[in-house]
């Protein structure tokens, strides 16, 4: 009943708004989160072109999107490829629409925030080979925030005083000793790239006047001026903090409908339950003898949603999990992963 439910809301927010509505929800389940990333783009294409009733320049496209972010390249492409479809593109924000969701969103014509919904920094957290080792998880590299490395140049001015060139290399070159000179020429790129795709989204509905000066100051507060890559950006901030005038409140009616839509998609993806093997295990097993090991049957969750009236894309994740009970009287629980990948609805 909840892909019959969720279609039925679809169809009340397309003619509440006289649009074409596909939701576009990733994973934000703790521990089984999911970015956007570029196979999801290839999906949206699949719905895009069964838009064939209505011309392009009588189509209005509304993407329903819930994310923590992902691909900061997802979001040029992803964009681009909507507007070859429609003549006025509008986001649709629930709940969460971070970093390349955000960036996403700044190349809409229009954004729909709901109370809940929330747009966050675009600054990048960059993870590659050269970053240092998680000093707990020495399998695992530790992501560098653009803000962290930036901050440190500000604490060395700012707070600690130094400003002589020969002190502030030294400074930097401290850091340059705990972190690869690779990894933070990576962070500089990052950013860079970041404020680009911001721009460059920015002006695909912003052109001319002092729009320049207008895309300047969005792209600088997002990048730059919030100092945390997890600060919630709310509606009225955006407009009147931030400068994003594309933000608007949508009525009553559609609030309530977008609500009801995000409730459906976040129980159906369990997205308030986190996901913990020896929690989920022992509810299976709560009785084990030491020495004993068992095997749940194979469970399936959905981490991914790309779904309109016509086809509804999901991305099905399956599993087992494998307990033992250890002679101290714990349980060690593995996760055996059967499948995952795109399945049709």
């Amino acid at each position: 009943m909840s892909k019959e439910k969720r279609l039925k809301i679809v169809d009340q927010i397309q003619k509440s708004r006289e649009s074409i509505l596909i939701a576009y929800i990733t994973s934000t389940r703790q521990n089984l989160e999911v970015q956007m990333a570029m196979d999801q783009v290839r999906k949206v294409y699949e719905h895009l072109r069964l838009l064939t009733e209505t011309p392009k320049k009588d189509k209005k496209i509304d993407l329903f999107l819930h994310t923590n972010g992902g691909d900061g390249t997802v979001p040029w492409r992803l964009v681009n490829l909507i507007r070859e479809y429609s003549s006025r593109f509008t986001v649709l924000v629930p709940n969460n629409c971070f970093s390349a969701g955000t960036l996403t969103a700044l190349g809409a014509d229009e954004i729909l925030m709901h109370p809940m919904g929330m747009l966050g920094p675009t600054d990048p957290t960059v993870v590659n080979p050269f970053n240092p080792t998680d000093p707990n998880n020495p399998s695992r590299k530790i992501g560098i925030s653009v803000e962290d490395v930036t901050a440190y140049i500000s604490l060395l001015k700012e707070d600690a005083g130094i400003h002589h060139e020969d002190e502030l290399i030294q400074g930097f070159t401290r850091l340059a000793d705990k972190v690869h000179p690779l990894a933070l020429g990576n962070v500089k790129r990052s950013l860079s790239q970041s404020r680009m795709m911001a721009n460059k989204l920015l002006k695909l509905h912003m052109q001319g006047g002092d729009n320049e000066h207008k895309i300047k100051e969005i792209v600088d507060n997002l990048t730059s001026k919030l100092f945390y890559h997890g600060h919630p950006i709310n509606r009225i901030e955006a407009v009147e903090q931030v400068g994003i005038c594309t933000v608007k409140i949508p009525p009553t009616l559609i609030e309530d409908q977008m609500w009801e839509l995000y409730v459906e998609y976040e129980e159906e993806m369990k997205m308030e339950q986190p996901f913990d093997i020896t929690t989920e295990f022992l509810d299976k097993f709560p009785a084990q003898n030491p020495g004993d090991t068992n095997i749940t049957d194979l469970n399936k969750t959905k981490l991914a949603f790309i779904e309109s009236e016509k086809r509804s894309d999901v991305y099905v994740f399956q599993y087992n999990l494998s307990g033992a009970k250890q002679p101290d009287s714990s349980t060690k629980v593995t996760l055996l992963v059967k499948k995952q990948g795109w399945e049709l609805e």
